[in-house]
Parts: structure tokens; C-alpha cells; sequence
């Protein structure tokens, strides 16, 4: 007698089905859709590429999340709501430092999503919690809040474009078809051919900190430059 193969019986099927979407949680699709964009660019997600990766129908995504760009918005909360302050209590400078340390480190674990990160306005309730808790550690250093405020702004410029550096730029950035060689640069520009090594990966912790010092001494003497001022 030839075998038939047995077929999966509708009713536990149902089940999984069933209990598949009970899982479904709008963490779950962040957490998914984090993953494709890191994997392959915020180009590439999509409803569509999400249920395929949560092995659910696309229309079952909008019953949490209206739009793409909710979910968008959503990623951009995970990624800043695992941001962690530095503890409040140890020396303002060195917390503001770590915290500097922090955003970087940030940056780097989601490089294919920072620079959409970089340049979003952070205007959810975790966005402006984020900002709050950065302003915060600014003004424990730089008490006068109109200097606070723009050096908040002078450390977002620093971070930023480090950070977008490291992960768009020296690191990932697009080249010219035709590139020059190693030998044009040596002939043509000297210093930039004595600089380069220094451009290199294993420099950036280098450059960062040195960049970071000089902003960071300059914020400590602040309230000196500020006396001086208010007395000329």
C-alpha cells in the first residue's frame, strides 16, 4: 500500500496563527523593523518586509502602528530610550563626559539608522526626556542657562558630526569613480600624505577625546570667562 503523507491538521495550525498574533506587540515590530534597517537601510523597510519578518500579514502592523513613519518615530525611541545617563552625584565634568561617551557609543551600535537619528527633531515624549536629561548634565557644568543652552548646541555640533563621521564618513562615505592613488597624494600633497595615517580607524578614540578636552576645558572655565565679562 503506497503512504500519503499526513497533512497538518487546520486546527493547530489555527492555534499557531492564533498565538502569533497574540505576540505581536508594537516592541516586537520595533525591535523588527530596527533590525532591517540596520541590516539593510531605512530604504528597505517597509509594511510589506516587516510582516515577512514577524510572519504576519502587513495589514496586521497598522492596527498598531497607522504609518511607516510611526514606526519610524518608534525606532528612533527604542534606539534613544536605551540611552543611559550617566548617575547623578560624581564630578559634573566627568559625568558630562561620560555622557558625551555614551551618544557616541550609541551612534556607532546603529550606524545604518544614526543619520536619520542624527538630524531627527526628537519631539516625542522619549525625545524630549533625552534632551532633558542631556541639558541637564550641560547645566550641571555651565550654571548660566542662556551659555548652557548654547553649549548644548556646541556639544550637539561636536557629537554629531564625530558621530556621522564614524559612521557615514571615513568610515562608509562614497568614493569617486576614479579615485586618486596613494602615489598622486604622496607627489601632490605632502601633508595630507603625512596626515592620512592619522585619519584611520585606529586614531578616532584619539581625535575624539582630544577634540572632546578642549571643548570640555573651555565649558569648565566658563564661569571665569563669564565674571570677566560682566566686569569689562
Amino acid at each position: 500500500m503506497a503512504k500519503t503523507s499526513e497533512k497538518p491538521r487546520s486546527g493547530a495550525r489555527g492555534k499557531g496563527v492564533a498565538k502569533q498574533r497574540t505576540a505581536l506587540t508594537r516592541e516586537r515590530i520595533a525591535t523588527a523593523a530596527l533590525e532591517i534597517i540596520e541590516g539593510e537601510g531605512l530604504a528597505a523597510l517597509s509594511t510589506r518586509r516587516l510582516g515577512d519578518a514577524l510572519g504576519c500579514e502587513a495589514m496586521s502592523i497598522y492596527h498598531y502602528f497607522p504609518s511607516k513613519q510611526h514606526i519610524v518615530d518608534a525606532c528612533v525611541d527604542h534606539v534613544v530610550g536605551t540611552f543611559e545617563l550617566p548617575p547623578a552625584g560624581t564630578d559634573p565634568l566627568d559625568r558630562l563626559r561620560r555622557t558625551c561617551a555614551a551618544y557616541r557609543a550609541l551612534a556607532r551600535k546603529h550606524p545604518r539608522f544614526f543619520p536619520y537619528i542624527a538630524v531627527y527633531r526628537h519631539n516625542t515624549p522619549t525625545g524630549v526626556r533625552f534632551i532633558e536629561g542631556i541639558l541637564g548634565a550641560v547645566e550641571a557644568v555651565v550654571r548660566d542657562r542662556e551659555r548652557a543652552a548654547r553649549y548644548f548646541r556646541v556639544l550637539g555640533y561636536y557629537l554629531v558630526g564625530a558621530a556621522l563621521d564614524e559612521t557615514s564618513g571615513y568610515a562608509a562615505g562614497p568614493s569617486a569613480a576614479e579615485p586618486v592613488t596613494d602615489a598622486y597624494v604622496a607627489e601632490h600633497c605632502p601633508r595630507l600624505a603625512t596626515a592620512a595615517p592619522y585619519f584611520k580607524q585606529a586614531h578616532w578614540n584619539a581625535t575624539f577625546d582630544l577634540g572632546l578636552d578642549a571643548l570640555l576645558a573651555r565649558m569648565a572655565n566658563e564661569p571665569r570667562l563669564l565674571r570677566h565679562r560682566r566686569s569689562a
